[in-house]
């Protein structure tokens, strides 16, 4: 990887300095848009006592329950967490700190990180549980929150298409948490499903300039889906 070529070739060089007791934003909804293959590299390296910050945790057998099953995760800050019974079990047992955020804040505190924006107030969750601990304060007559921004050492997206500048197009529904995550990690590694040449990329259709990004590699994809339902013959 040299100069503007964020292209990495292997999987230990994108999470190169990934270290025990990070903080990593990992992209996706549901099952839908995430790293699944920089996921299964932090399973294979090892690494624990991260703090994770993701939409959710995944299932029990892929995507970030990967990582709760060999608890690698010590602390997890997400919005929902409902189809994972190893999340569960861990955080009744204290084995494992959540930090439920409301989706809308959760998707604003990392924006706000990646715009260098401190704290911002927002009118959700006062008067419950959500509000507990932090700074309140009615403005024009109603009542806010106070929260905080987050940012991460590494961001981990997954996006569409990628040149090698690290310019990002993200598709349909992956262009969930990815973009915003995206701006708000130390270091940016991205897992795409196709690479192209710088100029390859219309300009009026990249959804990530490549200053946010750090590193790219190509993926393989399962793109595992979270819960089947089909029409009985």
């Amino acid at each position: 990887m040299a100069g503007l070529n964020k292209l990495v070739g292997s999987y230990d060089e994108a999470l190169a300095g990934l270290t025990n007791d990070m903080t990593v934003m990992v992209g996706g909804f549901g099952l839908c848009g995430i790293p699944e293959g920089l996921i299964n590299q932090m399973v294979k390296l090892g690494v624990s006592g991260l703090t994770a910050i993701s939409n959710n945790a995944g299932v029990d057998d892929f995507g970030l329950g990967l990582l709760l099953r060999h608890k690698q995760i010590s602390t997890m800050i997400a919005s929902y967490v409902g189809e994972n019974a190893t999340f569960e079990r861990q955080m009744l047992s204290g084995e494992l700190n959540v930090i439920l955020t409301p989706q809308g804040t959760l998707a604003e505190k990392i924006r706000a990180g990646g715009a260098g924006i401190p704290a911002f107030f927002t009118a959700t969750g006062y008067g419950t549980p959500v509000a507990d601990g932090k700074e309140t304060r009615e403005i024009n007559g109603r009542h806010y929150v106070l929260e905080e921004a987050l940012t991460a050492d590494f961001a981990l997206i997954r996006a569409w298409k990628a040149d090698t500048m690290g310019n990002l197009v993200f598709r349909k529904t992956a262009a969930n948490f990815n973009p915003m995550m995206a701006t708000a990690g130390k270091i940016t590694v991205v897992e795409v499903e196709e690479i192209v040449e710088p100029g390859e990329l219309d300009p009026d259709h990249i959804h990530t300039p490549g200053i946010y990004v750090d590193r790219v590699i190509k993926g393989a994809f399962e793109k595992r889906i979270e819960q089947r339902t089909v029409k009985q013959a």
